[in-house]
């Protein structure tokens, strides 16, 4: 299944939309056939993919969210065309850089052997990501985004970070992210 058919009928069904989707502030199109659409649309469905992770762990525990993360990890990114340029927000050397899918999916729903110190990020009670690019690029087959992503918690809490995503037209006409780097914004306090 693809991610876009999985996160649009799962988003329909919890009335998750692309309301929290900003436009971006600036995109060059230096050509190509991916429109700027295209590109908001594969954003919003991660963070419709994120929350749904998230709900699912809620309601159906650890087996259910990483079947669903498995699935939108294989639909999302574009691991069946070689290391996928994955740095997560909170991840620490030595396994800072996640190039495989085994690695995205500890990362997002932890209880990995391997990734001990995962705990999951997709499993904290996630239920709006709000998406506000600062510029989007795009040339040929590729695109590029950079800008904040605001993600709302049970409690009313707002997590902000710095993200960046890579994307790259496949052939059966799909963005796949092959470039996901996060961080914390910086505050001035160091």
């Amino acid at each position: 299944m693809k991610l876009k058919t999985l996160v649009t009928a799962t988003a329909l069904g919890m009335g998750l939309g692309a309301a929290g989707l900003a436009s971006a502030t600036e995109v060059t199109h230096m050509g190509g056939d991916i429109t700027e659409a295209q590109v908001l649309e594969a954003q919003q469905a991660w963070g419709d993919a994120l929350v749904a992770i998230s709900n699912t762990y809620e309601e159906e525990g650890i087996d259910a969210a990483r079947a669903l993360a498995e699935e939108i990890i294989a639909g999302a990114y574009g691991h069946d065309m070689g290391a996928v340029l994955f740095k997560p927000t909170l991840a620490e050397a030595p396994q800072t850089f996640r190039t495989t899918p085994e690695g995205a999916l500890a990362y997002f729903v932890g209880h990995s052997d391997e990734y001990s110190a995962d705990s999951g990020f997709a499993l904290k009670g996630w239920q709006e990501v709000t998406i506000d690019n600062a510029a989007i690029f795009i040339s040929g087959d590729m695109a590029l985004t950079m800008g904040n992503v605001s993600i709302l918690d049970a409690d009313g809490n707002t997590t902000v970070v710095d993200k960046s995503w890579g994307y790259h037209l496949d052939d059966d006409g799909d963005l796949r992210i092959v470039l996901h780097h996060s961080s914390l914004p910086f505050t001035g306090d160091e």
